[in-house]
């Protein structure tokens, strides 16, 4: 299966339908006033298909077992064909598309069962995705805003050129791939001024988001939260929180980080840890979803 390690758990919803068509209106009498022979033919395919919503990961081999939260099967009747709709929820790290597709079949199939003895005309077309929701897509709407960065990071051995930085260029990377344009990229010593002078340099150049990498961490050198936190208007804790419980699940040091997360201006300013992993997960913890704050500091509606 896909590594999915990396996602966090966020609200899923997928809409799926399937359209089983009768031959005559006799079927559609006898469904309605449970004259099957074999059974309450919608109560009998509703129940397959609850089973078979929880059972996806067991039939479809990439599909990662998850918590089914909530199933609804629901039926709609126009002529002679019954249209099935399977939705399902849960909050987990990949959506749930091919479990109600797979419930919808299941209801499909199950009616075609129940009904071949008195139609022998029955067919299943198209079992098909309606919606979904849920994921990192749903969040990266920016309406078209532009966004700039400065990424600088602080780190006395990669500045003296005795390391390379990873860290930075990861964090990079993954801005990109979200359309931030990186503005300024810089490495710089633990110095406590100079985290603040470029900081304050950065915004008022207008550069949307700072990123600072290193330095959060608790030895002697490790200065760049004590430099940001006085010259922060407000800060964002859930951001922090965020970072700190993401990290916190996949490696128990991650409590001692000191990552800050703040507004001066209209700029966001971040730290982040200067680990490559540390960096990288932090990003991941909060990308894309943060962006929505810059359409908050421009004035914009809450969605």
């Amino acid at each position: 299966m896909v590594d999915i390690t990396h996602k966090s758990p966020t609200l899923r919803k997928a809409i799926a339908q399937a359209i089983v068509c009768v031959s005559s209106q006799a079927t559609i009498d006898a469904i309605i006033n449970k004259k099957v022979p074999k059974g309450d033919v919608f109560e009998m395919a509703k129940v397959a298909g609850l089973f078979a919503a929880k059972r996806t990961s067991d039939m479809i081999p990439d599909c990662h077992p998850l918590p089914i939260e909530y199933t609804s099967i629901s039926y709609r009747i126009e002529g002679l064909e019954i249209y099935v709709h399977a939705e399902i929820h849960t909050i987990y790290k990949t959506g749930v598309e091919v479990e109600a597709m797979h419930a919808a079949s299941v209801v499909a199939l199950t009616m075609y069962d129940m009904l071949k003895p008195i139609d022998k005309a029955i067919s299943i077309n198209q079992i098909k995705l309606l919606e979904k929701k849920g994921g990192k897509s749903d969040f990266l709407k920016t309406d078209g805003m532009a966004i700039n960065a400065a990424v600088i990071v602080c780190s006395d051995t990669i500045s003296k050129g005795e390391k390379e930085d990873r860290a930075g260029k990861i964090i990079i990377e993954k801005l990109e791939k979200f359309g931030v344009k990186i503005k300024d990229y810089r490495i710089i010593p633990d110095e406590f001024k100079q985290i603040q002078d470029l900081a304050q340099k950065f915004v008022k150049e207008n550069v949307k988001l700072i990123v600072f990498t290193g330095g959060t961490g608790l030895s002697p050198r490790d200065v760049t939260p004590d430099a940001l936190r006085p010259i922060i208007e407000r800060e964002i804790p859930g951001i922090e929180e965020a970072i700190r419980s993401y990290g916190q699940q996949r490696m128990p040091m991650a409590m001692l980080s000191r990552s800050v997360a703040g507004q001066i201006g209209k700029s966001l300013v971040l730290a982040l840890p200067g680990s490559t992993k540390g960096a990288a997960e932090s990003m991941d913890a909060i990308f894309p979803a943060i962006l929505h704050v810059f359409k908050v500091l421009e004035g914009k509606r809450h969605d």
